[in-house]
């Protein structure tokens, strides 16, 4: 007796079922292996860690060595003092003591991510008088007033993002400091020498993005080594007053509206190590007195209107590391061979119409953002839109990005395997449905 046709339909799907399901089922159980082989791992340095906390602050409350009076400023400032405040690692690193008897004494206080309800209280900012550093990050409390006591005693001052807006007046009266930073802070002032006027021992300042008017002091002590005015709106040339800082190690004057030439007196800063004038108005040449820059590392001076050729000299500054001209007036052919443009670590020259480079001595696989030269020394063509979005990235070559999409495209070249593979099986079971149909006819 023959066998009904669904009983060999039914035996054949149930003989075939494996070979079907399995594929499918390949790519699920990689996924939970990893994912629970880590999560054992996770809770034990973290059950284990709070365990030896607790008992630190309770064997250190009765060993507080920081003036009581201090001690309750600290608190007014959300500042915890359950554990001694001298004590290193302090809390956020917020504090730094001296080592005075009977009582220390705080002389370096962090204020960072203070809540908006926070109060600097006249009373609390006296008792700590005795403050050296005082450093505040992000936070936006209201303007304060600094008790005589502590505007003498203090030498570093920084306000990031913090006191809302800040006066030129206010800020002169720390005539005692070192360091001043200040960024992310509206400064109301008709210039930054209401500032400087009496801030004869600063070594480092930094007066950025806070919305500066007026023009560079002209009277600069003598004993600056950084000098940072970037992201203002500053006006007028670079006065000589800042070429005579003989220690000056960084000077950073880029996103203003300055103007005029480049003094060839910038030759004179012998310590320099970083010069950016990026993103203002000056014009003319770049000045052969640079060559006279032996440790300088880092050169800006982009998106001006700098004209004339690049001077050859740059390429025997062997410190030389970051090297930006982008966005000028720049003419003639780039002075520079494949071995220096290697050494740097950026390398920018792109967005100079006028400008090309020896196709003969540097390579056409770097980005440089400009056309190659003809036998006159001109441009051959405008440069294309690829090679000169090179200038925004960090890596002069594209090697690797043609082999990358070389490997993409060998990898999409015809159908996925388990595509195929699938439609092979189904296939040929409806091949042999088929035949089995036909056999079942033929046998009747």
């Amino acid at each position: 007796m023959r066998p009904p046709l669904p009983l060999l339909l039914i035996l054949f799907l149930f003989l075939f079922s494996p070979t079907i399901v399995t594929p499918l089922s390949l790519p699920h159980p990689p996924s939970p292996s990893p994912a629970s082989s880590p999560s054992p791992k996770a809770p034990s340095p973290s059950t284990s860690s709070p365990s030896p906390k607790p008992p630190s602050p309770s064997s250190s409350t009765s060993t507080s060595t920081l003036d009581p009076k201090q001690v309750i400023a600290l608190e007014s400032l959300n500042i915890p003092t359950s554990k001694d405040p001298c004590a290193q690692p302090s809390f956020h690193n917020a504090t730094l003591c001296d080592t005075s008897k009977p009582f220390r004494h705080v002389i370096s206080l962090r204020l960072a991510n203070c809540s908006s309800y926070l109060s600097l209280s006249f009373t609390a900012l006296k008792s700590l008088s005795t403050l050296r550093s005082l450093s505040l990050l992000n936070c936006p409390v209201a303007p304060i007033r600094f008790p005589p006591e502590l505007t003498a005693s203090l030498r570093s001052f920084t306000c990031l993002n913090s006191l809302r807006r800040v006066s030129g007046v206010w800020l002169s009266q720390l005539q005692n400091l070192t360091d001043l930073t200040i960024s992310d802070v509206q400064v109301k002032a008709s210039g930054p020498f209401v500032i400087l006027a009496h801030m004869t021992k600063l070594n480092s300042l930094t007066i950025s993005r806070a919305n500066l008017t007026g023009s560079l002091p002209g009277h600069l002590h003598s004993n600056l080594t950084h000098v940072d005015f970037s992201g203002n709106r500053l006006k007028g040339n670079i006065p000589p007053s800042i070429t005579m800082l003989d220690s000056l190690q960084v000077l950073n004057l880029s996103s203003n509206a300055l103007a005029g030439e480049i003094p060839p007196s910038i030759g004179d800063l012998i310590s320099l190590k970083n010069l950016s004038l990026a993103s203002n108005s000056f014009s003319g040449s770049v000045p052969d007195s640079i060559s006279a820059l032996p440790a300088l590392v880092h050169m800006d001076l982009s998106s001006n209107q700098l004209n004339g050729t690049i001077p050859k000299f740059i390429s025997q500054m062997k410190s030389l590391r970051y090297l930006n001209l982008a966005n000028n007036n720049l003419r003639g052919v780039v002075p520079f061979n494949l071995t220096f443009i290697n050494r740097l670590e950026v390398f920018k020259v792109g967005g100079n119409s006028n400008l090309c480079y020896n196709h003969s001595v540097v390579s056409s696989k770097l980005k440089l953002g400009i056309s190659p030269c003809d036998k006159h020394g001109m441009p051959v063509s405008p440069p294309a839109k690829d090679s000169s979005a090179g200038d925004s990235s960090d890596s002069d070559y594209d090697e690797s990005d043609d082999e990358g999409s070389r490997h993409k495209k060998e990898h999409h070249h015809g159908p996925n395997k388990f595509v195929l593979g699938v439609a092979i099986a189904l296939s040929s079971i409806v091949f042999l449905i088929v035949f089995l149909i036909l056999c079942s006819k033929c046998c009747r």
